[in-house]
Order: C-alpha cells, then sequence, then structure tokens
C-alpha cells in the first residue's frame, strides 16, 4: 500500500517560521557582542567542558551580563576553524558547546585571529576571549594580529590552561598589546576561570565603568592590566 505524500509546511507556516529567524537575529544583533573562542584540539577536551559550565554561570552572572550576544569560536583537527551564529542565551550557548567534540590538531590562534578581523564590521564585537594551553605558531605573527585588534578595538582576554612558559610569554605579550588581559587557570580552579569570564562579560556589556563598579578580584585583576 503506497504511503500517503508527507505533509507539506503551508506558506503560513513558513512565513511564521522566517519571521522568528528575523526576530531572533535583530534581537542578537541589537545587543553589545562578545566573542568566546576555545582550542578544541584533543589535550583541551575535559577544560571544554569546563568552559561549556562556565559560560553559562557567566551569563547568570548579573543583568548587566544577560544582555550580551555572544558567538561560540572553536579550532580542532585538521585546519578545522568555525564560527557559530551570535547568541543571547547561555543556555543555547551550552547546546552548541555540548556537540562539539575535541579532535587531535595544531593550533590556529592566527587563523582564529584573522576571522575575528574580517568580521569586525558594523556591529563589532567588544572583545574576544580566548582560552587555550599551547601556541604552535609564530609569536612575531601572533602579536602583530594583536596590534591590529588593538587598532580595531578589539581587546583580547586570555586565560591559559596549564604552564607552558612558551605559551604564557607569547599569550601575555597578546594581551598587552591588544589592550586586553591574561590570566593563567587549571582544572583545580573552575571558580577563579568562572570569576575572570563574568568580569570579562560585564566588560563586554558596560565597557571599563562596569569593571570600575564592580569589586570583586577577578575585576580588579583585569583593570590592572587593560590599556586606559
Amino acid at each position: 500500500m503506497p504511503r500517503p505524500p508527507a505533509e507539506q509546511p503551508s506558506s503560513g507556516d513558513v512565513r511564521a517560521f522566517l519571521q522568528r529567524a528575523r526576530s531572533i537575529q535583530q534581537f542578537s544583533s541589537g545587543r553589545p557582542r562578545l566573542i568566546f573562542a576555545v582550542d578544541a584540539t584533543a589535550s583541551r577536551q575535559p577544560t571544554w567542558d569546563l568552559a561549556s559550565e562556565l559560560q553559562v554561570r557567566m551569563f547568570r552572572a548579573s543583568a548587566d551580563v544577560a544582555s550580551l550576544s555572544v558567538q561560540l569560536a572553536y579550532y580542532r583537527g585538521l585546519g578545522e576553524l568555525r564560527f557559530g551564529a551570535w547568541q543571547a542565551d547561555g543556555s543555547d550557548l551550552a547546546r552548541s558547546m555540548s556537540r562539539v567534540h575535541c579532535a587531535a590538531g595544531r593550533t590556529q590562534i592566527g587563523r582564529l585571529l584573522q576571522q575575528a578581523l574580517k568580521r569586525q564590521g558594523d556591529a563589532s564585537a567588544r572583545a574576544l576571549v580566548f582560552i587555550g594551553d599551547a601556541v604552535e605558531e609564530s609569536p612575531q605573527r601572533l602579536e602583530e594580529l594583536a596590534g591590529q585588534c588593538r587598532m580595531r578595538a578589539l581587546p583580547l582576554f586570555i586565560f591559559q590552561e596549564g604552564g607552558d612558559p612558551g605559551a604564557r610569554r607569547c599569550f601575555e605579550s597578546m594581551a598587552r598589546i591588544s589592550g586586553g588581559a591574561y590570566s593563567p587557570f587549571d582544572r583545580s580552579s573552575a571558580q577563579r576561570l568562572g570569576e575572570l569570564l563574568g568580569a570579562v562579560a560585564r566588560y563586554a556589556a558596560g565597557g571599563r565603568a562596569a569593571l570600575e563598579q564592580d569589586q570583586s578580584s577577578a575585576a580588579r585583576l583585569l583593570l590592572a592590566q587593560l590599556a586606559p
């Protein structure tokens, strides 16, 4: 017996879907923007899971943070680099992160920054958070890109997992040159990373003045490094 034809959506259903999609896009585009970039190479899977949990806390930290649109960016494997859609809900972003699995590969920090800079248009991001543990590229080239970020008003907030000294020197230099800030962390200091992410989100939402009103040690650490 032949199967009945699948029910096709009506033109009204299609119009309603497109209107909802446009509404979501407009809702996100009118908010302050923050790029949340993570190294998703194989060594980072435990911290990827941690970062997913912490960014939900970041959104819930205050009403100011809840006004942000956040874009997830990551690299992994053999040359894979992805930027997601702008999202205005921490739970949606967490679901996007939960669908990503880390894969072995080399760092692509330079490519990530180049793409972020290309996307700095009419609705520019106010800051870029990067979480990683290694640098396998030319530090000089990364410092040049950090300088371009400074010129495009895209400060880098770099949080390093582990204690690789070469990565630390490069990350500290990139953050300083871009006008942002640097801090190390490890898996035992999840609360500290969460506080730092919350402070960055407040900066992205309300600028330096928002951090100056924040009495937390994380805010003070960032203020001590931020370009005037």
